[in-house]
């Protein structure tokens, strides 16, 4: 789950990370407010789940309180498009108010999960302000990274090694020091997968902070976190994936393609992805049913994709496990019959009561919205026919 950068700021303050002193403001008066408290010259910036706000004219100076209230009036309520929004954007529905900072140096620092090493790894670079795959593809030295044991945690001299690498010293080094230990200790306690500040910066008065923040938690953690998942806004998510969350599809991600897939397992629903490509298909979502013996959630599973109008076609690839094939056939038929689908289904099927779901299938009176095939090649090639609108064999 991601967080706003206000929540991910209130969140490392909350461990000892410095911020500048700031507030959200929903309203270009109450903007206007947060402004004069901080004494008028302020950065307002638009709350979104994405990057590249600047670019795109989501982060603006303000040397007054009137000022920053003619700025929030402008940004709130726009659609703001960067690299990371799609052509779409996203609807901005408030700003964080900021103190204004004089920025000497801007440095990159982020604690995440190396799922190849199976450990937290933190990073920093000189580079602050960039993005950090651009950095790592021009000159993979300019990272420096530093593994944490989980079973002794993390160790001050850590900070003390990263601060070095970032070429600080002094006063410099001793805030940057604290502020790594702080950094880990909220990406710890938030059961987070990544908490990145970019940029870092120090100032001309001589402060080491977090100009901007960002914070990815582990979903799976969110029950031990209520206070953290209440900061949800699914304004920002996508309204498909919060309506198959709503209906108990857990494990549904919209992509841009035409062709829904229904498939139990994570391994075989990218498997299944993959034939589609290279059928010469385009996959419309990601969707592991997981081990599903309930007709009601195959139905929900097609009824979603179903709403999705780009999809022109559907494959249900159920292999193996403990997933039963004769509710799966069911849950098909189900969904054709009270339409709930209104592209064609392309069904392959091999695992626990397969002879009964066959017979499901073969005697379901549906039209020609059912297409069967004996393997994942078959049905990905079949597919890509039936979304291409040509007629298939059946």
């Amino acid at each position: 789950m991601k967080v706003h950068e206000y929540q991910a700021k209130q969140l490392l303050a909350a461990h000892g990370v410095p911020v500048p002193r700031g507030r959200v403001a929903a309203t270009a008066e109450e903007a206007r407010e947060v402004a004069q408290e901080l004494g008028g010259r302020v950065v307002v910036k638009a709350q979104i789940h994405a990057g590249g706000r600047g670019k795109g004219g989501g982060v603006k100076l303000a040397n007054s309180a009137d000022e920053a209230y003619q700025v929030a009036k402008q940004i709130i309520g726009m659609t703001l498009v960067t690299h990371q929004t799609g052509p779409e954007g996203r609807l901005v529905r408030r700003v964080l108010v900021e103190e204004q900072m004089e920025v000497e140096r801007e440095l990159y620092l982020a604690v995440l999960i190396d799922t190849s090493a199976g450990r937290p790894l933190i990073m920093a670079s000189a580079a602050g302000g960039m993005e950090i795959e651009e950095v790592a593809a021009r000159d993979p030295s300019a990272i420096a990274r530093v593994l944490v044991d989980p079973a002794t945690g993390y160790q001050p001299y850590m900070g003390r090694h990263l601060a070095f690498a970032l070429g600080l010293s002094g006063d410099h080094h001793r805030a940057a020091t604290s502020l790594v230990a702080a950094l880990y200790r909220a990406f710890a306690a938030s059961d987070a997968s990544l908490a990145e500040i970019n940029p870092l910066v120090v100032t001309r008065d001589g402060r080491v902070l977090a100009l901007d923040a960002k914070l990815n938690i582990d979903d799976n953690a969110l029950f031990r976190r209520k206070e953290i998942a209440e900061m949800r806004d699914v304004n920002e998510e996508d309204p498909l994936e919060v309506r198959a969350q709503s209906l108990g599809i857990n494990n549904y991600i919209k992509l841009s393609g035409n062709i829904g897939c229904v498939v139990n397992g994570a391994g075989l629903a990218m498997a299944t992805m993959d034939a589609i490509k290279l059928a010469g298909g385009d996959p419309a979502n990601f969707l592991d049913i997981g081990t599903v013996n309930n007709v009601d959630r195959v139905v929900n599973a097609l009824r979603i994709i179903n709403e999705d109008a780009s999809v022109k076609a559907i494959l249900v690839n159920i292999f193996g496990g403990m997933a039963r094939v004769d509710v799966i056939a069911d849950g098909v038929v189900q969904a054709i019959r009270e339409g709930s689908v209104r592209v064609p289904i392309v069904t392959r099927l091999a695992g626990t009561n397969l002879a009964e779901g066959e017979r499901i299938l073969a005697e379901a009176a549906v039209g020609d919205r059912l297409v069967r095939a004996a393997d994942l090649g078959e049905a990905a090639r079949k597919s890509v026919e039936a979304a291409a609108g040509k007629a298939v064999v059946r």
